[in-house]
Formats: structure tokens, sequence, C-alpha cells
């Protein structure tokens, strides 16, 4: 039995030591995904909006603008072909490399014709087709690398998967030896030992899964802004072309002033897609947890004054929080505004923050507990099931996007997003972050 004892102890601690090395491995798998793939698109995006802009204005601070962009990635390409890639990673790389000073030539070309032309002349159709189709070939590149990124995790959830196989079968043959010695310590051993293992193994694959579901879904929401912002672009600049030619107060111009409007809200859209699907790292600083509470209150206090909803702000002990204070706000705006429209007219949002010791991601630990607690119409049960889905929403005008993108903010900032409600009663989220010490 001693030596069964130690093997099952073996086992436990080798499958533990591998979870965490797979843990690992998939953060840094999506942390290079976050800095590669999604840089690469940014600035290839960056870039062709410049060129736009420099073609339908011919105005040089915007070819200059062109050139630092393109000056920054060519840079960050040379940097990134010399790190530690896969063979697949490092071939795309300097096809890559390849493809974009072939696209950045053909951008020069432009430069050049445009230079060449009267301000009045459109430039050669066939000029502007070649960097077109350079541009998608290369944004295509820059999926397929992402599309690497996303492979290489498959592979390592498979390596969990067989992992917590072959962790099963071992301790499944090691317990059966375990009850003809003894059915007490057979109980003994897998109570304490192998159900909690096996529940964090199960446990660490769903995550690895969803984040998997979240990461092609954020590809997706990436490709789609990329491809309607481009066209956007060219219609604000026609428009603003067109909108000199129409007197100011006449119907043509009103009409302008309307599209003008639309645009700018798709473009708040696309951006809300763009957040999701690439959340920026934070730029963490200490600060008191009841500062972010305050600043909060002092922005939303005169809107919901208008529907006699009152902002309370409890007292608290000094706390101190590392975050970035910017995204903090935007998690705690998202929540305040939700706790608004569930009440509608006539109630009360309490803002608080409370120290408490609580299980985070990375084990139990002091923690800083924002809360927003409103006297609503609670969360029926069938949305809470989805609650923090992307995409899904109860509001008519809303994107679904809110809740998501504030969860994966505190998730960013090693922290969790949880709540309590109950209908015709209300609703309390809580932020909870890791203490911090002054």
């Amino acid at each position: 039995m001693g030596v069964l004892g130690a093997l099952i102890v073996f086992v436990t601690l080798n499958s533990q030591r591998q979870g965490a090395d797979l843990g690992v491995k998939l953060k840094e798998v999506e942390d290079q995904s976050a800095s590669m793939a999604e840089y690469f698109k940014d600035k290839l995006r960056e870039g062709g909006d410049d060129l736009t802009r420099y073609r339908t204005s011919r105005d040089e601070s915007a070819w200059a603008d062109f050139l630092k962009a393109s000056g920054d990635l060519n840079a960050w390409m040379q940097r990134e072909v010399s790190s530690p890639l896969t063979p697949r990673e490092r071939t795309l790389l300097e096809q890559m490399n390849a493809s974009y000073s072939a696209y950045v030539q053909l951008a020069a070309a432009v430069h050049q014709k445009i230079q060449a032309f009267p301000a009045t002349t459109s430039l050669p159709v066939d000029v502007m087709d070649k960097v077109g189709l350079a541009r998608r070939q290369l944004f295509d590149l820059g999926q397929n690398l992402s599309q690497a990124h996303l492979d290489l995790r498959k592979q390592l959830l498979v390596e969990a998967h067989q992992m917590l196989v072959r962790l099963r079968l071992t301790v499944l043959g090691a317990l059966a030896l375990l009850y003809l010695a003894g059915l007490a310590l057979a109980a003994f051993v897998y109570r304490d030992m192998i159900a909690p293992l096996r529940s964090k193994l199960v446990e660490t694959q769903a995550m690895a899964e969803q984040r998997e579901k979240l990461a092609a879904l954020g590809l997706l929401a990436a490709g789609v802004a990329h491809e309607i912002r481009n066209p956007l672009t060219a219609i604000k600049a026609a428009l603003f072309t067109q909108q000199k030619k129409f007197a100011a107060g006449s119907p043509e111009h009103a009409d302008v002033k309307v599209v003008e409007r639309e645009i700018l809200r798709l473009e708040r859209i696309v951006s809300d897609f763009l957040q999701f699907a690439r959340p920026a790292e934070p730029q963490m600083t200490v600060i008191a947890a009841d500062l972010l509470l305050l600043e909060t209150k002092v922005f939303f206090e005169p809107q919901l004054e208008k529907n006699r909803i009152q902002l309370m702000l409890e007292p608290s002990t000094p706390l101190y929080v590392s975050v970035d204070p910017a995204q903090m706000k935007q998690v705690l705006i998202n929540l305040v505004k939700n706790a608004a429209d569930s009440i509608g007219q006539d109630g009360v949002i309490t803002l608080r923050a409370r120290h408490s010791r609580k299980p985070l991601p990375h084990g139990e630990k002091n923690t800083v507990i924002l809360e927003v607690a409103d006297t609503g119409k609670g969360i029926p049960a069938e949305a809470q099931k989805r609650l923090f889905d992307p995409f899904f929403t109860t509001k008519e005008n809303g994107t679904g996007l809110g809740l998501s993108i504030a969860a994966r903010i505190v998730q960013k900032h090693g922290g969790v997003l949880q709540y309590q409600t109950q209908v015709n009663r209300g609703t309390t989220f809580g932020i909870l972050l890791p203490q911090a010490s002054t």
C-alpha cells in the first residue's frame, strides 16, 4: 500500500507540474497571438487608412503618417523574425516581410503618380488595384499567422486531454489495488488528492476551450471590422469633399450631416467589435479604490438625477488596487449604466469598496471588492445563463458586448467579475481584484 500511495502522490505531483507547464504554454500562445498577428493587422490597417486618406486628399502629412506606420511595422517584423518561433510562424513572417516590401514599393509608385498627375486628374485604376491586391494578400498572411496560433492552441489542448486520460488510467488502476488492501485508505486518497486534481484539470480544460472559442470569435470580429473600416474611411473622405458643395442650411447639407452621424455610429460599433476582439493590455498603477468609485459617481450623478436615481458612495477604510484606471472606470461605468437601465426611474445605486479574502484565478488572496448595487428589476433566470456571452443582450439597441468586454478587462487584471441578483429586488455586481500594498 505504501508503494501504491507513493505512486499516486508521484502521478499527482507530476500531473500538476505538467498542467502548470501547459497553462504557461497556453498563456504564451495567447500573448503571441495578441502581440504578433493582431499588431501586424492593426499597423497594416493604420497604414492603409493613411494611404487612402493621402490618395483622396493629397495631403502630404497623410503620406508622412503612412511612412511612419510602414517604418514601425518593418522594424517590428525584423525583431520578430529573430525571436524564438515555430517553423510555420517563421515562414509566414518571412513571407509577410517580403510581401510588405513589395507593398511599400507599390505605395511609393502611387505617391509618384499622385505628384505627377494634376489634382483634378484621377489615378490610373490599375495602380490602385495593385495596391489593394497587395494589402489584401498581406491581411490574408496575417490571418494565416493567427490561424497558426489557433492550431498550436488546439495541439496543446489535445496534449492536456491525453494527460488527463493517462492520469485517469493510472489512478484507476492504483485505486483498484488499494481497494483490495483497504476501502478506508482508497476513500481517503480519492477524496483528498485525486478528486480535487481531476476537478481542476476538467475546469482548466473547459476554460481553455472557452478561450479558444472566444479567440476564434474575436478573430472573426477583427476581420469583419477591418473590412468595414476601410470603406468607411473612403466614404468619409468622399463625404467631406461633397459637403463643401452645399450651402449651410440647405436640405442637401442637412442630409450630409445625417450621413455623417450614421458613419460615426458605424465606427463606434466597429470600435466595440475591435475592443472585444483584442482588449488592450492594462497599464497598471496603484490607486485608491474609493477614488475610482468617486470619479464614477461624479461622472454619472448629473445624468441620473434627471430620472430621479440616487447615486450613493459608501465610505470605506483606505483600500488600494493595482489597475489600469481608464479600463477599470470603463468597467464601472458599464455596470452603473446597466444598473440605471434596470431601475428606469426612482431608485438607488450604491457604490462601495470592501476588503475580503477570496479565491482568484491564481489562488486565494486578500482582495478588494468594488460593488455596484441597484434596486432595479433584477436579472431573470433565463438571462443569467448567458449573461456574459458575447452578443447576448436583452436591450433593444444593445450590442451584447458590454459585460463580455468588462469581464475580459477584469480577467486581464487577475480578477473576477461576479454578481448576485433577486428578481424585483435588485442586483449587485462585484469586481474582485487583488489587494495592493501602498
